[in-house]
């Protein structure tokens, strides 16, 4: 018998709403616990700040321009590396319990398998997808096909309306707005707290968990779709929080002028989405403008946020307590992260795009080494990367590290990360959507951010941008074109152009917008 694995996900939270972290919002005593005695990692980035990528990066070990997802909507191969079937291979049983969304989402016609596994139960054809043999997943809301809308559906249907509906008539994403304030993608939801998707997860990982062996290795990926946008938690736990004493985001420049001025100092779709004239991704709403957005609606969307991850906090802690339950504790890694961070109202804005800031690319990463591996608990302040979770889930399991991994296993302590080479992390974005591109390339290194545009639809090429966390943690002041920065950022573009790996060949099909 050797060490288990529980990777918990959750998606589009930033790395403030963690009390360990220095989050003041949200009550997270599960997973401050959890870095309490394990590691916490200061500076985890992303390879993309978008859904699809992003998770099959984690998936393969591998950055986007390998794996071949470069945007949202484009299906990660089915013969694709898989860490989680190099896992199974070795004897591990697998789950993925929640949201996975390596394939597109937008599919009326079930062409894909993770949208129409729900009516096939919960073993996948020919025995793993993935190398996962078993799969019960969920989305945001409670319309489709997936196991946790069938679910619904069947037992509780009076509760399936209750959710916001993410698309229009038109399978645009909605602008409705709701809630106190008139947010966008909030609304009042009536359900029960325990038919909530959060709820489910934790019991669908509990039933998982309860169906195996005493002696059995296992991996389970459970994977929370909050605190992801609409924001529409049980209504009956929003009394924990009161957005009306929220304070504001230290990143939201509560005078409109002053926001326009920080904006001003970006590349051009920075102040054109803010202006409502260009959308660079689906998911945020085509009809509205983010310079519409009241102080007020930053309050409630960022107390609904707060709610959403206090019940993730509490969710795990189910189901930790099952695995004490089961004589597991000892023996038990727990890694805990996200796939990209939320703007929730940093410089005027909400939800993603193509914007490498802090609020996007820095995120909660705790590793709780299993007590019987006898690591210390510690802090890293090195930067490293999802790309390097596939590697550490092989280190963890005693297995070796397949040749297609381009990540390394995560740093013990900033001493280890020293030795083995932990100075940088990289993170891309790529997008073509309603006929325009985006393409973005950032390496972070000594603090600083460093971000270069590639021609597309709004930018020549020319454009960047080059941050200094040390003295503008929030990102405010772009030192681009500053004549003292030009030397380091010229430094920072050579070692950014030299690390960039192959593409995939052929590039991969778009197959739908998100």
């Amino acid at each position: 018998m050797g060490r288990k694995i529980l990777f918990v996900t959750t998606d589009q939270q930033r790395y403030d709403t963690l009390g360990c972290n220095g989050g003041a919002l949200a009550r997270t005593a599960i997973i401050d616990g959890l870095a309490g005695e394990g590691i916490r990692y200061e500076r985890a980035h992303p390879q993309s700040v978008v859904c699809m990528p992003s998770r099959s990066t984690m998936l393969t070990g591998q950055y986007p321009r390998t794996h071949g997802v470069w945007m949202n909507g484009v299906p990660l191969p089915l013969d694709a590396p898989s860490v989680v079937e190099e896992l199974r291979r070795s004897g591990y049983r697998t789950a993925l319990v929640g949201k996975a969304h390596f394939e597109p989402y937008l599919d009326p016609f079930l062409r894909f398998q993770e949208n129409a596994q729900g009516t096939m139960g919960t073993r996948p054809p020919g025995g793993a997808h993935r190398g996962f043999e078993h799969l019960e997943l969920a989305n945001h809301g409670a319309i489709g096909f997936l196991h946790y809308a069938q679910w619904l559906a069947h037992e509780h249907p009076e509760a399936v309306g209750s959710f916001y509906r993410a698309l229009n008539s038109s399978l645009e994403v909605s602008a409705e707005t709701g809630g106190d304030t008139g947010a966008p993608q909030v609304k009042v939801n009536e359900i029960e707290r325990s038919w909530y998707h959060t709820d489910w997860v934790a019991d669908r990982t509990i039933a998982w968990l309860d169906s195996l062996g005493a002696d059995e290795d296992w991996f389970c990926w459970m994977s929370f779709p909050d605190p992801h946008h609409p924001w529409d938690p049980p209504e009956s736990e929003m009394a924990r929080i009161d957005w009306r004493d929220v304070p504001l985001p230290a990143g939201y420049p509560e005078r409109p002028e002053d926001r326009e001025r920080t904006l001003e100092g970006k590349p051009r779709h920075w102040r054109m989405w803010y202006d409502g004239r260009l959308v660079t991704n689906y998911e945020a709403p085509a009809d509205w403008v983010p310079a519409t957005m009241t102080a007020d609606q930053v309050r409630e969307v960022n107390a609904r946020n707060a709610v959403e991850c206090e019940l993730i906090d509490e969710a795990l802690g189910r189901v930790l307590r099952r695995i004490a339950q089961r004589g597991w504790s000892d023996d038990v890694d727990i890694v805990f992260t996200t796939d990209h961070g939320e703007l929730q109202g940093d410089f005027g804005l909400l939800f993603k795009g193509p914007y490498h800031v802090d609020a996007l690319m820095r995120l909660p990463l705790v590793w709780r080494p299993a007590p019987s591996a006898g690591v210390g608990a510690g802090v890293v302040t090195a930067p490293v990367g999802l790309v390097d979770l596939a590697p550490t889930f092989c280190e963890i399991a005693g297995i070796k590290v397949p040749s297609w991994v381009q990540g390394k296993h995560l740093p013990l302590d900033d001493a280890d990360a020293r030795t083995r080479g932990f100075e940088q992390v990289f993170t891309e974005w790529d997008s073509e959507l309603f006929g325009v591109e985006v393409h973005l390339r950032t390496v972070f290194r000594d603090g600083l951010v460093c971000t270069t545009y590639s021609p597309g639809t709004v930018h020549d090429g020319s454009e960047g941008e080059l941050y200094s966390s040390a003295d503008d943690p929030i990102q405010a002041v772009n030192r681009w074109d500053d004549p003292g920065w030009r030397s380091r950022r010229d430094e920072l573009l050579g070692e950014l152009h030299d690390h960039q790996p192959p593409p995939h060949r052929p590039r991969l099909r778009l197959e739908a917008p998100v």
